[in-house]
């Protein structure tokens, strides 16, 4: 074999693997997040600790085992599943226009989780909450 096969052969290798990379993740990318919301879920914040006093200001939230809690402009607390059903960003809760908002690429979910925009075509689950005081209960 000349130098001028070996090269080309080198070549269509390292072509062939960069091919194989991108169309893998170009196919995860087309599926959408595969990833799924936290199931059996019984969470109790304290209200009156440091660590969840955003949830003490309208339009507060916080992240807490795979959910995103927050607090409405009407003073209730809703929780929905923290990972975009697009590619499994973290939303964020923008209080001032009621909802979920993924800064990846502007998918927008409604209080209860359901899809207000794309590119995200599945609802993100929604918990139930209760509050007892200052202690607010998450649950499935």
């Amino acid at each position: 074999m000349d130098r001028k096969e070996f090269l080309s052969l080198i070549g269509l290798g390292a072509t062939s693997i960069f091919a194989a990379t991108c169309l893998g993740g170009c196919s995860k990318a087309a599926s959408g997040y595969t990833g799924s919301a936290p199931s059996n879920v019984d969470i109790s914040l304290d209200l009156s600790l440091p660590v969840n006093a955003s949830l003490n200001t309208s339009g507060g939230y916080l992240y807490t085992g795979g959910i995103i809690v927050a607090k409405t402009t009407a003073g209730t607390f809703i929780a929905v599943s923290q990972a975009c059903t697009h590619e499994g960003v973290s939303v964020q809760y923008q209080g001032p226009n009621q909802r979920f908002y993924c800064p990846s690429h502007g998918a927008t979910f409604s209080n209860t989780g359901a899809v207000t925009a794309g590119p995200a075509s599945v609802a993100l689950k929604q918990y139930n909450t209760s509050l007892n005081g200052n202690l607010l209960r998450i649950y499935s």
